[in-house]
């Protein structure tokens, strides 16, 4: 009877058009611009630690000069 059910269950899928968009791109609209998008964002989200970090060094060695010349 188990079989029966999972056959049944498989059968059920192989006949639903949303089994074949499992392994396709059918669901996302995906085109060669996309690329390009998912790059700049991924640079943006590695860089941004970098670029605040250089921010941060010049602004405390700024900081620092200016109490260590009212000294």
């Amino acid at each position: 009877m188990r079989s029966l059910v999972r056959f049944a269950l498989f059968f059920a899928l192989l006949q639903s058009k949303a089994v074949f968009a499992l392994d396709s791109y059918r669901y996302m609209h995906v085109t060669f611009n996309t690329l390009w998008y998912i790059f700049i964002g991924l640079g943006v989200v590695i860089l941004f630690p970098f670029v605040l970090m250089a921010y941060l060094a010049w602004y405390y060695s700024n900081k620092k000069k200016k109490s260590e010349e009212s000294n």
